[in-house]
């Protein structure tokens, strides 16, 4: 993701982040597209409908000028890192369901950075609560998916 230290205006501001809603839908459909696992294309799916419903809330507020719910930002979503510990690797066709986590993990992580970049450089303006929220979301995602990983691959058992 690129690093951006400028605050955009609220339209230029929401079509960025449509345009990476749009971009983390198809990186999880092409990743569906080559996973035979049920399970790993489940998560890959569920994640994509996600960054569609986030795109239609988006196209939403381009529409109506405005974003809703901009509350609750003040408590941080705690995560567990887990992109550090996972290297990125492409999906294939053996990939199961731990690859596809770790992958929507990283896919995730790249939202979060992204929207907290922004979202720090517009501090103050109303975009930046926009950004705030969407960092949160992307937060909550990535919290998800990395308590979902460590129920199921990092037992003490």
């Amino acid at each position: 993701m690129e690093s951006n230290q400028v605050c955009y205006t609220f339209d230029a501001a929401v079509e960025k982040a449509i345009q990476m809603e749009e971009e983390g839908f198809r990186n999880y459909l092409e990743a569906i597209r080559k996973v035979t696992n049920k399970g790993a294309r489940e998560i890959l799916r569920d994640n994509a409908l996600d960054e569609l419903e986030h795109k239609h809330q988006l196209e939403k507020a381009l529409l109506e000028g405005r974003m809703e719910g901009g509350e609750a930002l003040d408590q941080p979503v705690p995560t567990m890192h887990l992109d550090y510990v996972f290297k990125k690797e492409e999906l294939g066709p053996d990939s199961g369901v731990r690859e596809a986590l770790v992958y929507a993990i990283h896919l995730e992580k790249g939202a979060v950075d992204y929207y907290g970049s922004v979202s720090s450089c517009c501090a103050g303006a109303p975009m930046g609560q926009l950004f705030a929220k969407l960092l949160k979301e992307e937060t909550r995602h990535l919290q998800a998916l990395e308590d979902l990983y460590e129920r199921h691959f990092m037992t003490e058992n």
